[in-house]
């Protein structure tokens, strides 16, 4: 019983990850400007990172728990590689983004600034 419904967790699991890195690919495609395809890119593979290496934990808790020992190798190893993905990821998205921020990069009219409005209105009302 436990087995099985460590295989449905397995399966869900890697389902969202895949469904998460999908959703990224897409939005690598479709969004205008660097700063949301790196958005993207970055939460949509973060979590879809997540969901897959914890079907792999999942997996390996199972194989451990029914007596092969590779199954602790293969949870502590995906477990390292999750930990670097959680903090590498975020910080390459942002040294990227300041990187194009600084280089001139504007975003793709999504931004609205009211504060560059206000004077303008006021000088016309003079």
């Amino acid at each position: 019983m436990l087995g099985q419904i460590a295989d449905i967790l397995v399966y869900l699991f890697l389902i969202l990850g895949v469904f998460f890195n999908l959703l990224a690919g897409v939005g690598l495609l479709r969004f205008p400007d660097v700063y949301t395809r790196l958005h993207a890119g970055t939460k949509c593979t973060t979590f879809g990172s997540i969901f897959i290496c914890g079907s792999v934990i999942i997996f390996g808790v199972r194989m451990w728990l029914m007596g092969d020992t590779n199954g602790s190798t293969l949870t502590i190893h995906t477990a390292g590689v999750l930990i670097a993905i959680l903090l590498t990821n975020p910080t390459g998205a942002h040294a990227i983004a300041r990187a194009a921020h600084r280089s001139g990069v504007k975003p793709f009219g999504a931004v609205i600034d009211d504060l560059a409005e206000k004077p303008a209105k006021k000088e016309a009302e003079k």
